[in-house]
């Protein structure tokens, strides 16, 4: 070889290892919520993306809104076999491989949202995240969720207005209580609520504030039933990152996605209120009934829930006692 084929060869090589040095690494992230529609969800993930990109460190995360990548219920799989990086995921979505994590939707255990701020840093979340991390999954971002009830049939406010309606729960916990009140269940992912309403498979349902609105549930309900000051349903509905993806990040990308994971969640945080306001007035808008329930209500649901989904759970599940034990301690 001449010289001068020699020095092409080489300058190759030196542009390949400075390109292959300079390429970036690419986490995929993974959700159901509608992109770009102002569901806090969505704005979550995209922050953390935003801010890796900002930090500089050769990391880029790409968002796949809408069940674009992963069907909503697929994504912990692919997750755990380390197909998906990262997503903003329901937990109790996966309680069907974990049913620990149906503790993360069970009726009246959260309340309000002081309440679940506390729970992040109780003993209760670390037993969810010994669960999680177990798992081969770690959380960048906590966020809880209120909710509510719909129906096109009857304002939901005690356990004897969802008798004879067909309703659709995010969980097993709220599934059973349901059905004791005299509810038919029929389970689904938010992301197909309106269809299943359009189409009459459905009479009411139960859901997130951010789900209600970014799903536009007010098209197909007559009234509303707010989370208030007795909110029965709070959801867990974390940022997550495969380990096997979080393993492979250099130390500095793991401090810059660990930051915006943390700014995420406070932006959430920042947020959480707002979104049962920014629900109540949508609906009220498009001319939906809206109303809240009483102590009393909400107490009649909880007795219920007691001597259903509290007592499967903490006969059936791991540890299902001492997590509710833990959850109902945080003062």
């Amino acid at each position: 070889m001449n010289k001068k084929a020699l020095s092409l060869v080489v300058a190759a090589g030196l542009a390949l290892s400075a390109s292959l040095a300079s390429a970036e690494t690419v986490l995929r992230a993974s959700h159901q919520f509608p992109g770009g529609k102002g569901d806090v969800r969505d704005e979550m993930v995209q922050l953390i993306a935003e801010e890796v990109k900002k930090a500089d460190v050769g990391l880029t995360v790409q968002v796949y809104p809408g069940q674009s990548l992963f069907d909503a219920k697929e994504q912990w799989g692919a997750m755990v076999r380390g197909r998906l990086d990262m997503t903003a995921l329901p937990l109790d979505y996966a309680s069907g491989r974990h049913p620990e994590f149906s503790a993360t939707l069970m009726p009246g255990l959260v309340r309000n949202h002081e309440r679940a701020q506390r729970l992040n840093d109780s003993k209760f979340m670390d037993m969810i995240k010994k669960v999680i991390n177990d798992a081969g999954v770690r959380v960048l971002s906590d966020a809880w969720l209120a909710g509510g009830f719909a129906s096109n049939m009857r304002c939901i406010t005690s356990p004897d207005t969802v008798e004879g309606q067909t309703m659709r729960a995010a969980g097993p916990a709220f599934d059973e209580m349901l059905a004791e009140a005299g509810a038919s269940i029929a389970s689904m992912p938010s992301s197909e609520i309106y269809t299943a309403m359009q189409t009459g498979v459905l009479d009411g349902a139960n859901t997130s504030s951010g789900s209600f609105v970014s799903y536009r549930i007010y098209e197909q309900v007559t009234c509303l039933t707010a989370p208030g000051e007795n909110a029965l349903w709070f959801m867990y509905e974390p940022v997550l990152i495969s380990e096997q993806s979080w393993d492979k990040l250099t130390p500095e990308q793991q401090d810059a996605l660990a930051a915006a994971g943390q700014k995420a969640e406070e932006f959430f945080a920042s947020k959480a209120a707002e979104l049962d306001q920014k629900m109540v007035d949508v609906f009220r808008e498009n001319g939906v009934e809206v109303i809240s329930m009483s102590a009393e209500d909400y107490q009649a649901w909880l007795d219920i829930a007691k001597e259903s989904s509290y007592k499967t759970f903490a006969n059936n599940v791991p540890n299902g006692q001492a997590l509710i034990d833990a959850a109902l301690a945080v003062e």
